[in-house]
């Protein structure tokens, strides 16, 4: 390749035959360098070569940082594969790994939809989800029956968190509902399609009958609540939607609380009995666990370990 070309995300995802989320994913994990002119990424040649060279020599790691379902590697007999982004899952898995180091306990990091399309189809063990359904007012068990259809399953609570808005300090632009995201001169930073806070803004302005092309930067993503939050901060946009544990990690933004909602693991039936899956509520219900979710702030343990529903 020559080094002094440079390609859009789009070309280097038609490049290396994945997604575009894919290549946006791997520049925010620092896995490849990317720069912004204006509103487009771009990557050097060189840079991509040097990502392909060092990727033809990783050994594999507990860390599985693929994107799509389809590119997730299924579990081995000895290994559990989680599906989500929130911290409190790097907590579990170290307090699995110490519980039962015989089994590998692997994390992947991807949106709801797409962990349960995963669970789904075979490939992983656990989903987390965060997804709220404006036709019922409930949180995931609507999806899991709509996406796992025919499937036994059972949802076991994490945690529930308050999801609302990340404002600019002082909240100049009087942001306080959905709908003020469609005023003159307010910013969204939005987040990717299949997570959950992108599903609960879809919905909300489904229910609220507001069109996406009315809100400026709907099309602007980032890949966690921290890089939209910090997208706010530093006056990239005026708005984001996330939790309220990000807001607590960043400075120079306010939060507008909106929403309590519920973030719960979803098992198969039929796995609830297996000692990988029994170590997961026996961790879910110490007292040790507990207590270290506590300290971080901007979650609620009422529900965590308890079985929610089953399908």
């Amino acid at each position: 390749m020559n080094d002094t070309q440079s390609y859009t995300a789009e070309e280097v995802a038609n490049l290396l035959k994945i997604t575009k989320l894919t290549v946006y994913k791997m520049i925010s994990r620092g896995d490849l360098t990317g720069y912004r002119i204006g509103r487009k990424i771009r990557i050097d040649a060189a840079d991509l070569d040097t990502y392909i060279r060092n990727s033809k020599n990783q050994s594999p790691s507990g860390l599985i940082s693929l994107t799509t379902p389809a590119e997730i590697p299924s579990a081995g007999q000895n290994e559990l594969i989680i599906c989500g982004q929130d911290i409190i899952l790097d907590s579990l898995t170290r307090h699995l790994e110490e519980k039962l180091p015989a089994i590998r306990f692997l994390r992947h990091h991807c949106g709801s939809v797409d962990g349960l399309i995963a669970l789904y189809r075979g490939i992983v063990n656990i989903a987390t989800a965060n997804l709220w359904d404006r036709d019922t007012g409930k949180y995931n068990v609507p999806y899991v029956r709509r996406m796992l259809p025919g499937q036994r399953m059972v949802l076991i609570n994490l945690a529930s968190r308050t999801a609302g808005f990340y404002v600019t300090k002082g909240n100049p632009k009087a942001i306080h509902d959905w709908c003020d995201l469609t005023n003159s001169g307010v910013r969204l930073v939005n987040r990717e399609c299949g997570s959950g806070a992108r599903v609960l803004l879809d919905e909300k302005l489904r229910a609220l009958n507001i069109d996406h092309r009315e809100i400026n930067g709907y099309e602007q993503e980032e890949l966690s609540h921290t890089a939209v939050a910090s997208h706010v901060a530093r006056g990239a946009a005026d708005v984001g939607i996330g939790i309220e544990k990000a807001a607590l990690q960043v400075q120079k933004i306010d939060f507008i609380p909106l929403q309590q909602e519920r973030c719960d693991l979803v098992i198969r039936k039929e796995d609830m009995d297996k000692p990988g899956f029994q170590a997961i509520l026996s961790v879910l219900l110490s007292e040790s666990f507990q207590s270290e979710i506590s300290g971080m702030g901007g979650y609620d343990l009422s529900y965590t370990g308890k079985i929610i529903a089953e399908t």
